[in-house]
């Protein structure tokens, strides 16, 4: 790959990404290996860390982009897609660029791949060439995105040879080539360490920002409290931290996030089992110049760090994981194995021993122990993927709690047929923050996200706030936009950020406009959060309160049973009053429930028809009058 041909700038190829959980990121950077492969000159980027004044000069792009929240774009791709809506762009400018799309999403989410779409139209109406058709990935086929991945790439790769033929003389690289790792990885010695060459500031004395570039604060619990009963399936805390001095500020429907660290004893196990030295220091340069190093990685670091810090040893391993361990195997059963699952008639088999019973990466690995001495730090680097921050929607107002932010957080754990059961990573974290010197000594990297979200800047506005649904380690926040107008919100295990906006409201004024609370969980006396601040608040009319307790009575009863009785409040909010409606939980069979209840509504109190009803929906959801935020 140093001949003189790979050097030529009519080899090279922009990769592109939209990620906001890091999947995208690993689609793209295997495009990357599978241009390297092809002696072409890739750059995998995240779109806004991409130089946007250079896209008129490249010859070929690959967009690999997820859609997240309610059809919005990932947070690392918002400037680079502001930049490709702006209105002076000609019409022509990207008339020499050949394009591809290849989108990732959830097709039981009413926006199914919405950015993948618009940005592929986008690309289209300034000019850049169509190379290949959109590609959609989906989460609910059986075999995952990778069933429409596996295709779209081969696509891809035949429309670019055609166009960017091989080298004379070269064929493409065959799996059987052992990769060079992304990093190298220098073990520093007592003179390296004091020659002092390879040390820098650790990122634990000073400010700090990670890849997003927002500024990070260590903050330590100062309540961890739970707010389920002990007999009841899911432990839910209400966490809160303290952030005075931190400079931080939010507002109701911002976002927490967190960056998580495995649990000690997990990472002792890891640590054990690969014969690591945790006290190794280890000092990180690149291999490849288009793969910048971490920007959270402090430099240099131990190897316990990275263990417990930045590796997601607990994670399912990706697919790239398999076919690099099977380069590290000394076993021929082993390789067998491993290559069979980087085919495309392997998934389902992977699937079904892999990614259905969330097998972790230490799990995998104690399957192939043949592996395990073939495994150096360089490769551990590919093997894992970092540790990605989690997201809470914050359940409180910095009026009614100064230099304090407080989360709504469910315990994750769950069983597969594996015998031990699975467990979230930062949610098991926190929960084990209980006692005062555990508590005292751990310093918690969180930052503010700024949401899409905007409450009525109005006092005097109604509000009506509705949620059914899971409750999921990573609660995501609700996309609500902005209105001077009534607004309606249906709310349950998505309540976090309603109860910051009922919060920061009562701390104005006890005479604002309506707020109409619609919550719904299982048992009134096991999992009714809030209880003891809406029920006073609702017997003093400043709110008033619904609820639907599934399982208190023999027929269930769900918030859309509620949702009925009041159909004639409903529909006066929306048609009379232009309120908004907002619809937060699970993203399996409750969504479509709850807009079949709505429709209902629209015939019964309004006297539409079937088809006017659905026309009705139609034009709150194209006005923004009725946003879904769901999850599965």
């Amino acid at each position: 790959m140093e001949d003189n041909e790979v050097q030529n700038t009519s080899r090279n190829i922009a990769i592109l990404y939209g990620s906001q959980t890091g999947t995208a990121e690993e689609v793209a950077e295997r495009i990357g290996r599978e241009a390297r492969r092809r002696y072409l000159v890739p750059r995998v980027e995240a779109m806004d860390d991409y130089n946007k004044v250079n896209l008129i000069y490249e010859h070929l792009v690959v967009f690999v982009c997820a859609t997240t929240g309610d059809g919005e774009e990932p947070d690392n791709m918002k400037g680079f897609w502001r930049f490709l809506l702006r209105k002076n762009l000609p019409r022509d400018c990207l008339q020499n660029l050949s394009f591809a799309v290849l989108g990732l999403g959830d097709s039981s989410y009413p926006k199914f791949n919405f950015i993948a779409k618009k940005l592929f139209k986008r690309m289209s109406q300034l000019g850049a060439q169509e190379l290949l058709h959109l590609g959609l990935g989906d989460d609910q086929h059986d075999l995952g995105p990778d069933a429409v991945i596996d295709p779209w790439l081969k696509s891809l790769w035949e429309k670019i040879l055609a166009k960017i033929p091989l080298p004379p003389g070269k064929n493409i690289m065959d799996f059987t080539t052992k990769p060079i790792p992304r990093y190298k990885v220098t073990i520093l010695t007592q003179d390296m360490k004091a020659n002092g060459s390879f040390c820098k500031e650790s990122s634990l004395n000073k400010k700090v920002k990670n890849s997003q570039d927002a500024e990070i604060f260590f903050t330590n619990i100062v309540e961890n409290k739970r707010v389920t009963t002990n007999d009841h399936f899911q432990d839910v805390r209400l966490i809160t931290f303290d952030i005075t001095s931190s400079g931080m500020s939010y507002s109701p429907g911002d976002v927490l996030m967190i960056q998580p660290r495995n649990l000690r004893e997990v990472a002792d196990d890891f640590i054990n089992y690969l014969g690591l030295n945790s006290n190794n220091e280890i000092f990180l340069s690149q291999n490849y110049e288009d793969i910048p190093l971490p920007k959270e990685l402090p430099q240099p670091c131990n190897v316990r760090y990275l263990v417990e810090n930045y590796w997601d040893i607990q994670g399912v391993p990706k697919r790239y994981f398999f076919e690099l361990l099977s380069h590290l195997t000394d076993s021929e059963l082993e390789k067998e194995k491993l290559k069979e699952f980087t085919t495309p008639e392997g998934q389902e088999e992977l699937y079904s021993y892999c990614y259905r019973p969330r097998r972790t990466t230490l799990e995998v690995l104690k399957d192939f122990p043949h592996t395990i001495k073939n495994i150096s730090l360089e490769y551990l680097f590919d093997l894992i993927s970092p540790l990605k921050p989690r997201a809470f929607s914050i359940a409180s107002s910095v009026k009614a709690h100064p230099d304090k932010v407080q989360i709504l957080m469910a315990v994750v754990k769950y069983k597969t047929k594996l015998h031990k059961p699975r467990t979230g990573v930062c949610s098991t974290w926190l929960a084990s923050l209980t006692q005062k010197d555990k508590i005292r000594d751990t310093k918690i990297p969180v930052w503010i996200k700024k949401a899409t979200i905007s409450f009525p800047k109005s006092l005097e506005t109604p509000v009506i706030l509705i949620g059914p649904g899971k409750f999921d380690e990573n609660l995501t926040c609700l996309h609500l936009f902005s209105s001077e107008r009534s607004v309606i919100c249906f709310q349950g295990t998505g309540c976090a950020p309603f109860r910051s906006f009922i919060e920061e409201r009562i701390s104005k004024t006890e005479k604002g406009g309506k707020c109409i609370l619609f919550f719904g969980s299982r048992c009134r006396n096991k999992d009714f959060f809030f209880e003891q601040e809406w029920t006073p608040l609702h017997d003093a009319g400043l709110i008033t309160l619904f609820t639907a307790f599934s399982r208190d009575q023999k027929d269930k009863i769900y918030v859309q049973h509620r949702l009925k009785e009041n159909g004639g409040l409903i529909w006066n909010l929306l048609n009379k009053e232009e309120g908004y409606c907002y619809l937060a939980g699970n993203s399996k069979q409750m969504p479509m429930d709850v807009s079949d209840a709505l429709k209902d509504i629209f015939m019964c109190e309004g006297n539409l028809s079937k088809a006017e009803a659905e026309n009705y929906m139609k034009q709150l959801i194209q006005t923004k009058r009725y946003q879904r935020e769901t999850w599965s």
